[in-house]
């Protein structure tokens, strides 16, 4: 979760697509250039562990634009493939 928002943060499309489930990942993705992401809180998280294979975390993001400010809270759902965790859906 922290690497994708890192991902947001410096617009790193690729890096997103690659950590996006191949069952739910767009063809493309256009992130807005004009929110700047500072700051990521973890809400919650339902397993996840080093031993799992599923895994959901609640997260709150920070944003800010040069006239606005604001936050995205969603449960995202990752599972792990190959030793990898892939994001899957908001939950």
């Amino acid at each position: 979760m922290r690497s994708r928002f890192s991902a947001f943060a410096v617009g790193d499309v690729d890096y997103l697509l690659s950590t996006w489930h191949p069952s739910t990942r767009p063809s493309m993705l256009e992130l807005d250039s004009e929110l700047r992401w500072y700051r990521l809180d973890i809400v919650d998280r339902l397993a996840g562990g080093p031993l799992d294979s599923r895994g959901e975390v609640e997260f709150e993001a920070f944003w800010r634009s040069s006239d606005a400010r604001g936050s995205q809270r969603e449960r995202s759902s990752f599972v792990r493939e190959g030793g990898r965790w892939y994001y899957v859906a908001e939950a």
